[in-house]
């Protein structure tokens, strides 16, 4: 965030969205390690992987079945003597007889000469060892010819892609046994406010649960982050220093909720700003307060406290460049027509919680940053221009997919 007076105009949401983008994008540097593929589900991939095998490997049947000659069963039906039973996993065998059949299971080796597969349900088999095939076949069909899935030194799986299940399943399929991806970022979480205390505690006249540091970490994990430390301060910024040290110490990034508006307990801003950290206001609601700090060389992120207002910080300002840097596809956003007509602040751009349906996206809870019940209900954030007050019910409004 640049220095600036604090009556100066708030900073637009795209403005500084792309001040934290140009702050986190020497993460993609990250160190690179070899993963075994088993275990590399999620991890952004360093290096193309090419395809060590001709996959299939051999000609095998598609089918339980038949392998015969096309020529052999051109005119149906035919009754052909049986040479024999392959199962999958046995060893290919002599070249067919002209005017026999073999008995294939799916997966089987297609003995040499034969050139197509005639399925159970269209054969029948006769006493003393034949088959009538009472359906013909043409060359080609239900036989698996080598290489027609993918060649060897073909592409599998590009550079930058994060592995999904089908690309675990591609290289085990061809034998691969472990690929180069980039480190996670590891990321910190520090929420801060003596009024917070973790779950399963009586709550005591002023207190509230902290919800923000689990919030925050389940984020972080969504969107191909590594959670090395979840803490909490309270306002003595003595205790928020110690733990922000430790948290420079083992992370590549910091994310710390509360304590950067105007009030007089603001511990994040007290101690950040005598670093460097600059503390001002976004022109977005909910979410307004933000501030944004290098320290020992790592970025801390600073939202505001109210959960909602972290949360929707975190979808704007962190997760697209976070999903970028793990690889993962970018957030979904789409056209869609409002429900209900909605107000909205003038000079601010508005992030409103919203839930699909049939007819369009209907506003879902208020507006007030302390909502967070009604987020759970949301599916998508209503992103209504800072230009915008008002938008009646038709109206085309962009929503982003939470």
């Amino acid at each position: 965030m640049n220095s600036r007076p604090a009556s100066a105009a708030a900073r637009t949401v795209d403005d500084y969205r792309d001040g934290i983008e140009q702050l986190l994008r020497p993460l993609a540097a990250r160190p690179v390690e070899s993963v075994a593929v088993p275990a590399a589900l999620g991890r952004k991939l360093a290096a193309d992987v090419r395809s060590p095998i001709d996959l299939p490997v051999f000609r095998n049947s598609a089918m339980d079945g038949y392998a015969v000659r096309a020529d052999d069963v051109a005119v149906a039906p035919v009754t052909l003597p049986l040479a024999g039973v392959v199962a999958a996993g046995q060893p290919g065998r002599a070249p067919l007889p002209v005017g026999a059949a073999l008995k294939v299971m799916t997966g089987a080796p297609i003995p040499p000469g034969a050139d197509c597969v005639v399925p159970v349900e269209d054969a029948r088999v006769d006493g003393g060892g034949a088959v009538t095939v009472e359906r013909g076949r043409s060359a080609g069909e239900f036989v698996r010819e080598p290489g027609t899935d993918v060649r060897a030194g073909a592409l599998l799986v590009p550079a930058g892609v994060a592995l999904t299940p089908r690309h675990i399943a591609a290289l085990a399929a061809v034998g691969v046994p472990s690929v180069p991806v980039f480190q996670p970022v590891r990321a910190a979480v520090i929420t801060t406010g003596d009024e917070l205390v973790p779950a399963g505690r009586p709550l005591r006249p002023g207190q509230i649960y902290n919800s923000n540091g689990i919030a925050l970490a389940a984020a972080l994990a969504a969107n191909g982050a590594t959670v090395v430390s979840v803490e909490h301060s309270t306002d003595d910024p003595a205790v928020f220093r110690r733990l922000l040290s430790s948290a420079t110490r083992s992370a590549d990034l910091v994310f710390t909720s509360g304590g950067v508006s105007k009030g007089d307990f603001e511990v994040v801003k007290d101690v950040l700003a005598a670093h460097g950290g600059l503390f001002g206001s976004v022109a977005v609601q909910p979410g307004g307060p933000q501030g944004l700090t290098v320290l020992d060389g790592v970025p801390v992120l600073s939202f505001p406290g109210n959960p909602v207002s972290t949360m929707v910080s975190f979808e704007v300002f962190a997760r697209p460049i976070l999903r970028h840097l793990s690889g993962l596809p970018p957030v979904r956003t789409s056209q869609v027509t409002l429900c209900e007509a909605v107000r909205s602040p003038a000079g601010r751009r508005q992030f409103l919680r919203g839930r699909l349906t049939a007819d369009g996206v209907e506003p879902f809870s208020g507006a007030g940053s302390h909502l967070i019940a009604g987020m759970a209900w949301a599916d998508v954030l209503i992103d209504i221009p800072a230009e915008t007050t008002e938008l009646a019910a038709g109206a085309p409004v962009l929503v982003h997919e939470l």
